[in-house]
């Protein structure tokens, strides 16, 4: 156990995770959700550890969100009983697991054409029923029926079968688009009225708008996942600062072929190569000049054309990653610390669960 240590002695490339930060994260943002009166439901996709699912619930949240069945099942395991998952279920043998996990947890999932309708219906037929969500897109160009009298239409499809009870509607929308998804879910709540269809559940999400929540009245619960750790990415966003980043990948300098190259150990299997945008691969927090132009599986090359300062050979440097959700499922265990003293060391238990 690495537990006592500094996170300067410990073997990189290590994610590092510092428990003040994580934990104020989980603070804020459950006290914003408190404050306007609504649900939220952490994703654990983030993270993957139970440890840190349940200490979000004490801070107030409602369930988890999970993004595949195997996570679903690895946190059911672990005691969680309100899940939702938010992918579509198909396949005969990923639907004999979602009717067992059905029969021991609070379960719901979601589903955006016919297809995956009818397939669950099947399923569950003659079972105990399953909450459906009608998934929407709202702009987000991912996943989602097109339209408010679509997103009714399949509800109605939903409501039609014995086995599925029709429980929501649910978005993950692009960011700061607050006023044209309160508009789909206003139109679509209003159809349903019109149809007769009770809907519980109007599910929002996102960690790069989610103080923006409250811009979506007609929502009922939020989901977000990075703001636990926090990332380039939700800075760029302007939904965190620097120092508000709980995770940073431990790298070290490894070579300096050239006075403008420096190569550090933590390549594509310690960095995301998710770039979300940015041009480089991760920020050096103590050179926030250099760029991490390039990475292969075990070499991060990093151009030091417009760093005043540079790193020596044997240096250990500090990344935030652009997207922290990534790295996690790249090590098998996460290292938290508080004031750079280790305390604790966590396994990824849902690490590479991906169907």
């Amino acid at each position: 156990m690495s537990v006592g240590l500094s996170i300067q002695d410990l073997l990189t490339p290590v994610a590092v995770i510092d428990e003040a930060v994580m934990e104020n994260n989980i603070k804020v943002a459950q006290e914003y959700f408190d404050r306007i009166g609504r649900k939220f439901r952490p994703h654990i996709k983030t993270h993957k550890i139970p440890a840190l699912a349940a200490l979000q619930l004490a801070y107030g949240a409602c369930g988890i969100n999970c993004q595949k069945i195997s996570e679903a099942e690895v946190f059911a395991d672990a005691g969680f009983t309100d899940i939702l998952i938010t992918f579509n279920m198909l396949g005969n043998s990923r639907l004999d697991r979602l009717k067992l996990l059905n029969t021991k947890v609070d379960l719901q999932v979601v589903a955006d054409n016919e297809v995956v309708v009818d397939g669950l219906a099947e399923a569950f037929s003659g079972g105990q029923p399953l909450k459906v969500l009608v998934e929407c897109d709202t702009g987000g160009g991912r996943n989602g029926v097109q339209s408010p009298a679509a997103a009714v239409e399949l509800a109605k499809r939903i409501d039609e079968q014995p086995g599925l009870v029709f429980h929501g509607l649910l978005t993950y929308p692009k960011p700061s688009s607050e006023v044209a998804i309160e508009a789909y879910f206003s139109e679509t709540l209003a159809l349903l009225k019109q149809a007769g269809l009770e809907c519980p559940v109007v599910s929002h999400g996102g960690s790069p708008s989610l103080f923006n929540s409250d811009l979506v009245p007609s929502a009922t619960e939020h989901r977000a996942g990075t703001y636990i750790f926090n990332d380039r990415a939700m800075v760029r966003a302007g939904m965190c600062d620097v120092d508000d980043c709980a995770m940073h990948v431990l790298a070290t300098v490894v070579s300096r072929p050239t006075e403008n190259r420096a190569v550090l150990d933590a390549g594509s299997k310690a960095l995301t190569s998710d770039l979300l945008g940015f041009s480089d691969h991760g920020l050096l927090i103590d050179y926030p000049e250099a760029s991490i132009a390039a990475l292969s599986e075990e070499h991060a090359v990093v151009d030091l054309t417009n760093s005043a300062s540079k790193p020596q050979i044997g240096e250990r440097v500090r990344i935030i990653p652009n997207h922290t959700c990534v790295v996690s499922n790249l090590f098998d265990q996460l290292v938290f610390h508080k004031d750079g003293v280790v305390t604790r060391v966590e396994t990824v238990v849902a690490r590479g669960q991906v169907v």
